[in-house]
């Protein structure tokens, strides 16, 4: 392990969650469930929303690949399913579809009449999505059993969390800001990046079954 491998898959964890996770795009969504609660309760979900999807996140972090073992399932089998689950979700942002990874309609609903909306949707599936599970489990893989870098992986992570909850906590101000057509371009942005992430992890896990097959 050296300072450059560290700081690449610390640059790699940071825009591979900035994308899954989009803080920007959260802010228009959390309006729509919290928007006519009083301003101290919304901060409450905010803050209860992304401490429960960073216990969720870090479980499987931490153990996410035992997990996968216990099933059979491959690291590169997994790498090629996150792959194309991602690619899904970024043609989903590209072309500003409502997404099925994060909530149905009928999800939706159940959401605008609950009292407390912090862990459903807000932490599941909104913050702590298929997505952001699924790289969770693929960046702590890379970091091959180096304590090092997987807390550098947790740590960046916890970052975008927080980049999370700030967005949550402004997402009034930041709609009026930037206005549902600037939501809409950051989104289609990070749609593109995803996209090409995506493409990435199955290139990695064919290469991987190939190389095991050889």
């Amino acid at each position: 392990m050296n300072v450059v491998e560290l700081s690449s898959l610390a640059l790699q964890t940071f825009l591979t969650m900035i994308v899954v996770m989009d803080p920007i795009g959260l802010a228009p969504i959390f309006i729509g469930l919290a928007g006519n609660r009083p301003t101290f309760e919304r901060r409450t979900m905010a803050l209860k929303g992304s401490l429960v999807a960073g216990a969720i996140i870090l479980a499987f972090g931490l153990f996410g690949r035992a997990l996968l073992g216990r099933l059979g399932i491959s690291l590169d089998s997994f790498r090629v399913a996150g792959g194309i689950l991602l690619f899904l979700i970024a043609l989903d942002m590209v072309f500003a579809r409502s997404s099925g990874s994060r909530e149905t309609p009928d999800e939706e609903r159940e959401a605008q009449e609950r009292q407390d909306i912090s862990v459903f949707p807000l932490a599941i599936p909104l913050i702590a999505g298929p997505g952001t599970l699924a790289s969770i489990m693929i960046l702590a893989s890379d970091a091959h059993g180096s304590a090092v870098l997987l807390t550098a992986v947790l740590l960046v992570t916890a970052g975008v969390l927080l980049l999370c909850y700030v967005a949550l906590r402004l997402s009034g101000q930041i709609a009026r800001l930037i206005g549902l057509t600037g939501v809409h371009v950051v989104t289609r942005v990070l749609g593109v990046l995803l996209g090409a992430l995506a493409v990435q992890y199955v290139a990695d896990g064919v290469r991987g079954f190939i190389i095991q097959g050889g």
